[in-house]
């Protein structure tokens, strides 16, 4: 059985069934002898931490995710929300799932994250990481940006190895996507849907102004470097999970590459991924018979 001492709660409070889950969740937590405490939004988690609750929809867990996953706590995704992709145990089956997890019937779905990183000048100027996506994107009237793209290794990336050029990309901006991320963004931008727990990124150029720029999918070994042309008509724009936004220049270069720590969703796995897809995407089948 799991042994849980401390748990960390992140919480939307916008959901108006937040309020009395969270009464429910402490007092069974209590009874069960684990302490718990909210997660202050800009603070530091103290640790050791052994488990954080999500009580929201998938932003939650975006967000929990790239506060906690480099502790190496799992998280638990209760959904308030609307349908999830990745917070899909419903509130009233919480106790339920939870004593699965502890028990050893229930798994852990180990979720690939992205390292972010830009060099400005010879400087690292932002270190983020996220679980769904980043993006590189106008920020301004004038949607079309200019970016080189390459991957391989690269001395500002602490890589070694061959540099593939993979050309310059006029588009709206460009998305580099993990399996999970492949149902957000840059499924909308025309991209394919992977399987959660695939090791592979998905770079997809938004709007592309030459057709053949298509969305590829790469090994999670590889380093993905954007390079922001000298000469824009638009700001440019690094967002990332749709959460946390940073300002480029001409000339920065961002590299992308898959992080040293993964995501731990309890819950989440293949199967409540596939029955997310055939309810949101409204997929069906024809009788056997038929």
């Amino acid at each position: 059985m799991a042994e849980i001492r401390r748990a960390l709660l992140f919480v939307n409070s916008h959901k108006a069934e937040a309020p009395s889950l969270v009464e429910e969740l402490c007092a069974e937590l209590g009874r069960l002898g684990i302490e718990t405490s909210s997660y202050a939004d800009g603070g530091s988690p103290e640790t050791p931490l052994d488990l954080a609750f999500c009580l929201g929809g998938d932003g939650t867990v975006l967000f929990a995710a790239r506060t906690i996953a480099p502790l190496g706590a799992p998280i638990f995704p209760i959904n308030i929300g609307t349908l999830g992709f990745i917070a899909v145990v419903h509130p009233l089956e919480w106790r339920e799932v939870f004593e699965g997890w502890r028990r050893g019937r229930i798994g852990i779905s180990r979720r690939l994250m992205l390292d972010i990183t830009v060099d400005r000048r010879g400087a690292n100027v932002i270190t983020t990481h996220c679980l769904n996506d980043a993006v590189i994107s106008a920020s301004g009237i004038a949607k079309i940006i200019c970016l080189d793209v390459s991957m391989g290794g690269g001395a500002a990336a602490g890589f070694a190895g061959e540099t593939m050029d993979l050309g310059r990309y006029r588009s709206d901006g460009l998305i580099v996507a993990t399996p999970t991320g492949s149902t957000a963004y840059s499924v909308a931008a025309g991209g394919p849907i992977l399987d959660p727990e695939i090791d592979a990124f998905i770079i997809n150029p938004i709007c592309p102004f030459t057709l053949s720029n298509r969305p590829v999918v790469v090994p999670a070994r590889e380093t993905i470097i954007a390079e922001v042309e000298a000469e824009q008509r638009s700001g440019v724009l690094l967002t990332v999970d749709g959460q946390q936004s940073f300002p480029l220049e001409p000339g920065d270069r961002v590299f992308i590459r898959k992080a040293p720590y993964e995501a731990k969703i309890i819950a989440s796995g293949r199967q409540g991924f596939y029955r997310a897809l055939r309810t949101k995407l409204n997929w069906s089948g024809g009788s056997p018979n038929a």
